[in-house]
């Protein structure tokens, strides 16, 4: 019995809390609110950080003998405390899994009653967050005035029999064309002390049956399934996207109490060295950070959250991170059917209380329930950016990258401890995976390992021609790059309002729409420009150079030491001066198309030319060409063209490339001609099965004096 619609809703205070919980209390004043949704939603409620009563009427039957019922908030943000009938039923705290109750015996005391929800979601203080929620409450791209609390997802009443599947964990051990091992997990809720049968079936053949006794109360049982001869799940890159259905059903004296169904894959990944293998193929992974499909998590419509990964495999990706939050049920169902490999980010972003990490522990366990048997699910992490400043990106500029690296070689408690807690609670509860205990830190004592890097060339971290020598130097940072990037303005510019052009309200785009104001005076700078569009473009050309140039840059280490990338970020979740390549309207910035283009499966790569050069210099360009095809390339040939005004010169060279590889094919070197405008070194690859084009451009500087050698 879905009970989602219309509720009643008021602010919550002592006098409410004390009345307003009871079946004969008036409400009849109080403002209509959707279910699911989110209150500030409702003008009522468009300023409010709550706490919020919710009120709902219904009628059912009572519960019939040998049956039980139970109501389910399958999302709460962020806490509750839930009445039936004026009395209490508990305090859920969580926002992305379910929360149940028994209310088999209330039921049975009459047809009428009241469902009365408080809920919770207090505004985040930077270092002092309690709320586990991640990027949906802090984050540079999402206004903080937003508060995302409500019920945001439905409220349900389900009937068992007397023993129902509280939680049912299916996780794919190892696959291969042989075999498949499933490990099973599942919570069983019993009325009392019972014996019960549990059977497994795999695409509806039973492959697994036994007697097992319950106590009363909740029971943990585990077993495992073997899968012969199984249809394996691949990567859409890689192969064909295999579902398996398991149905779990829980049999009481014969008659099926309860069941669950699930959807996973029959596959085996693993995290090596920061690289990837699915079904024992090694893969370089591209990837996007993936941020909520909205603000308003509860707005966003199934289309919409599978469109997201759609436009990210249109892109020539095969990785979505899941950025601080754990997103809709769609997502991964969209996911799993696409072929799109996931690395979901447990919802710590940034510094947290010491409070918070019991908490933190028993969500962890949550997690791995509610999106253990997807397959598309690579890799998970316990923390973004266990970063200890009380600012976030979006304030001054951040230290050097050299700084940067010297602050993370102290410990702190986010980084050194609740880490580690939550790293093990992921791996107690998932051991077919691999746990990464934060994103973004650095190597420091006393293994020096490091996790992936956050490497803001371009943005933070001075230059983007910075980014090459940085890794030459430092190969260790280079391994896995987790975010990187810059901001730009979307074209859906309303916000911004651009006719006050210059006179922009800089500081509340800054509160508001995530404008880092530092980075952008630096590389777009407004004065530079004579109208807002300008400088629009502008920003879109400069986020779509960094990138262009990080991505080339990256796969050209292909697994020397490079294993993949992910950068920040696909989508904007809302109005912002955001990080996305497509805006909070899914338009597309410039740096979408650089993205595709960079991301293509074979593609030719240059070392980056200078943005000047001087008439006499000598310039020296190694060029590679870079595959993900799992086929090698024959007869392969390439030319390196560099055209001036008035002249050009061509290279050529030929030979095979080998599968899933980077290939070294030759070095263009010339000394820049005496003719001002601009160069153009075009590269072509030509081949029967692929034909790929690439261009840099600098700008010529004429000097009359001693000429200088550069190097790029």
């Amino acid at each position: 019995m879905e009970l989602s619609g219309t509720w009643l809703a008021c602010t919550a205070d002592d006098e409410v809390r004390r009345e307003g919980v009871s079946l004969g209390y008036d409400d009849s004043a109080w403002t209509p609110l959707a279910v699911p949704g989110h209150w500030q939603r409702n003008p009522q409620f468009a300023a409010s950080d709550g706490p919020l009563l919710y009120r709902h009427h219904f009628t059912i039957a009572a519960t019939p003998p040998g049956r039980r019922q139970f109501v389910t908030l399958d999302g709460v943000f962020y806490q509750a405390d839930v009445w039936l009938d004026g009395a209490y039923l508990g305090d859920p705290e969580g926002y992305f899994f379910p929360h149940t109750f028994d209310i088999t015996d209330l039921l049975r005391l009459g047809d009428d009653h009241v469902l009365a929800i408080e809920v919770q979601c207090s505004r985040q203080r930077s270092a002092t967050k309690r709320n586990i929620t991640g990027a949906l409450q802090h984050s540079d791209v999402i206004d903080p005035a937003w508060n995302p609390g409500g019920l945001w997802r439905p409220v349900r009443i389900e009937e068992t029999g007397p023993v129902r599947i509280d939680r049912l964990r299916v996780l794919c051990r190892d696959a291969n064309d042989a075999r498949a091992h499933l490990r099973l997990h599942a919570r069983l809720d019993a009325d009392r002390s019972r014996p019960v049968v549990i059977r497994t079936a795999v695409e509806g053949r039973v492959v697994w049956e036994e007697t097992r006794s319950l106590a009363h109360g909740l029971n943990e049982v585990d077993w495992n399934v073997d899968v012969n001869d199984p249809e394996l799940w691949w990567p859409w890159s890689l192969g064909a996207q295999v579902l398996t259905e398991v149905e779990v059903t829980v049999l009481s004296e014969g008659v099926a109490s309860d069941g669950r169904r699930v959807r996973t894959g029959l596959r085996e990944i693993a995290l090596q060295d920061w690289t990837f293998t699915v079904n024992g193929e090694r893969m370089f992974a591209k990837g996007a950070n993936l941020a909520p499909t909205r603000a308003a998590l509860a707005d966003a419509t199934p289309a919409e959250v599978r469109r997201d990964v759609e436009l990210a495999r249109d892109a020539g990706l095969d990785l979505v991170r899941v950025n601080g939050h754990i997103g809709r049920p769609e997502l991964y169902d969209a996911a799993d059917e696409l072929g799109m490999l996931v690395w979901q980010d447990f919802p710590l972003q940034w510094s947290y209380a010491r409070t918070v990490r019991k908490e933190a522990v028993r969500q962890a366990r949550e997690a791995v329930d509610l999106l253990g048997h997807h397959p598309s699910i690579a890799v998970w992490c316990a923390h973004n950016d266990p970063r200890t400043t009380t600012t976030d990106r979006a304030g001054a500029a951040a230290p050097s990258i050299v700084r940067e690296i010297l602050t993370q070689q102290a410990p702190t408690w986010n980084k050194s401890i609740l880490d580690r807690w939550v790293k093990r609670a992921l791996e107690s509860a998932d051991e077919t995976r691999t746990v990464i205990a934060h994103s973004g830190v650095a190597p420091h004592p006393p293994l020096f390992d490091g996790t992936d890097s956050h490497l803001f060339f371009g943005w933070y971290h001075g230059e983007t021609a910075d980014f090459d020598g940085f890794a030459a130097a430092m190969p260790r940072m280079v391994r896995f790059v987790g975010e990187f990037g810059a901001q730009s303005v979307p074209d859906s510019d309303d916000f911004m309002n651009p006719e006050r052009w210059p006179e922009l309200d800089w500081q509340h785009l800054a509160e508001h729409y995530g404008l880092a104001i530092d980075p952008i005076a630096r590389h777009v700078p407004p004065f530079a420009y004579d109208d807002f569009a300008s400088w629009k473009r502008a920003t879109q050309q400069h986020q779509a150079e960094v990138l262009r140039h990080q991505i080339e840059s990256l796969r050209r280490l292909k697994y020397q030491p490079t294993g993949g990338f992910c950068f920040l970020a696909l989508n904007d979740p809302a109005p912002a001066i955001g990080w996305g390549v497509l805006d909070h309207e899914r338009h597309p910035k410039l740096a979408y198309a650089a993205v595709v283009e960079a991301c293509r499966p074979v593609i030719v790569v240059a070392d980056r030319l200078p943005n000047t050069v001087t008439a006499g210099g000598h310039l020296a360009l190694d060029v590679h060409v870079v595959s993900d095809l799992r086929k090698a390339l024959r007869e392969v040939r390439c030319t390196a063209t560099l055209r001036w005004p008035g002249g050009l010169h061509q290279w050529a060279w030929v030979g095979d490339v080998p599968p899933d590889s980077c290939v070294r094919v030759g070095t263009v070197q010339f000394v820049v001609p005496d003719a001002p405008g601009e160069l153009w070194l075009d590269l072509i690859v030509e081949h029967p099965a692929v034909a790929v084009t690439n261009r840099y451009t600098a700008t010529q500087v004429t000097t009359t004096g001693e000429d200088k050698a550069l190097t790029p």
